[in-house]
């Protein structure tokens, strides 16, 4: 028998442990080598519960810049007159991709593929280049050399059909940078496409994974700052009371109806065929879900998605704060109705979500591609730069 006591209670209510219960996992949109050597991420895994992790450009370039986690690994590339800032940042992440992939080698194991997985991103710059794409996703697939690697493609209408592609081959994808509820249907039915194609060439699909990363908190961003404006020059009180009803909502109701999408397409006949020999569906992943707004609350958009067959990607403040404070309910499915009526509102208000999503996802390459360019001068700088300047 467990002894009891007030370590045992708060180990046993941990929030972010306890999302399994409610069928989602937690995974750490995060990594730096530190975390690895020090020990603190099999913490994280043995006691939060943490089930996979994810990594963008940003990440790794505040990693480089912010300490001397990567000096011994830069200095001993100086002499390597081969690489270029990107071959030496490839280098760095492939090391720290994989020692996190066989940290979590073992939930990948126990979890029969579901989980355990690490994230690494085809370069944002080959967004609009389904070619491109495909090429350097297979090659970052084979340079690691990890089953519970999934190798992250942008959602752009270019790299939709390199995604379906690579699922044909049996490459583990994390698709990226979804904002629509139309951009996810089309990427799930892709999913479906490739698996079906998989499985004609005799493919395992028990070894094939996939998650949608469908963004949130920038969608308030963007809305809430178009309400603002529009609160601001109204005059009209029937219509400011539709702009406060949908401020701090289009995010969680846009999420709410994409899992209805998901619920809808891995269902019915087609999907059961490919289930039947062993298919996980392409689980849905909340992401950008550290809240903006100060006004919300610092979980807002992890205690309003939880629910089964999902995975929220949680930034290590808002990993912090959840394990703290965090409340538990299976929220995904709650107002359904309300949820449509705020997605409804959006068009009489003059508000087109196909505009906002659209510009949203043109933003969201420009960003990731501006952060790896600033990655590589990072890279170049703590090579290059200390090895002239000697």
């Amino acid at each position: 028998m467990q002894p009891t006591g007030v370590l045992d209670t708060a180990k046993a209510t941990n929030p972010l442990k306890d999302l399994l219960k409610y069928g989602q996992s937690v995974w750490l949109d995060y990594i730096r080598r530190n975390l690895i050597t020090s020990g603190e991420l099999k913490r994280l895994i043995d006691e939060d519960g943490l089930r996979g992790m994810t990594s963008n450009p940003t990440i790794f370039e505040k990693a480089i810049e912010a300490g001397n986690d990567y000096e011994e690994q830069l200095k001993s590339l100086e002499s390597r007159t081969d690489l270029d800032a990107k071959g030496r940042f490839e280098l760095l992440a492939i090391k720290d991709i994989q020692a996190a992939a066989d940290l979590l080698c073992a939930v990948y194991d126990s979890s029969k593929r579901h989980d355990g997985y690490v994230s690494l991103e085809v370069a944002p710059g080959l967004a609009l280049d389904t070619k491109a794409t495909l090429e350097e996703a297979r090659r970052l697939w084979k340079a690691v050399g990890r089953e519970n690697l999934m190798v992250k493609v942008p959602g752009t209408k270019e790299g939709i059909p390199a995604f379906q592609q690579l699922i044909s081959e049996g490459i583990n994808i994390n698709v990226t940078l979804l904002f629509s509820q139309q951009v996810y249907e089309q990427v799930a039915e892709a999913y479906i496409a490739g698996l079906e194609k998989y499985a004609a060439s005799g493919g395992d699909l028990g070894k094939v994974a996939s998650v949608a990363s469908f963004f949130v908190s920038r969608i308030d961003s963007a809305i809430d700052a178009m309400v603002e404006k529009r609160l601001k020059d109204s005059k009209d009180p029937a219509e400011q009371e539709h702009l406060k009803s949908i401020e701090g909502k289009v995010a969680i109701s846009n999420a709410k109806l994409a899992y209805q999408s998901y619920l809808k397409i891995f269902s019915g006949g087609r999907w059961k065929r490919l289930a039947d020999k062993g298919a996980q569906t392409q689980r849905v992943l909340w992401a950008s879900t550290s809240t903006k707004n100060p006004k919300y609350r610092d979980v807002l958009y992890v205690e309003e998605l939880i629910g089964p067959d999902t995975v929220n990607t949680i930034p290590p403040a808002t990993f912090d704060a959840f394990r703290d404070h965090g409340k538990l309910r299976q929220s995904l499915t709650e107002n359904i109705e309300e949820a449509k009526r705020v997605m409804d509102t959006l068009p009489k208000l003059g508000i087109s979500m196909k505009e906002v999503t659209d510009k949203l996802t043109v933003d969201g390459v420009k960003l990731f591609a501006d952060a790896f360019d600033k990655l590589l001068e990072a890279v170049q700088k703590n090579t290059v730069g200390k090895a002239a300047s000697k």
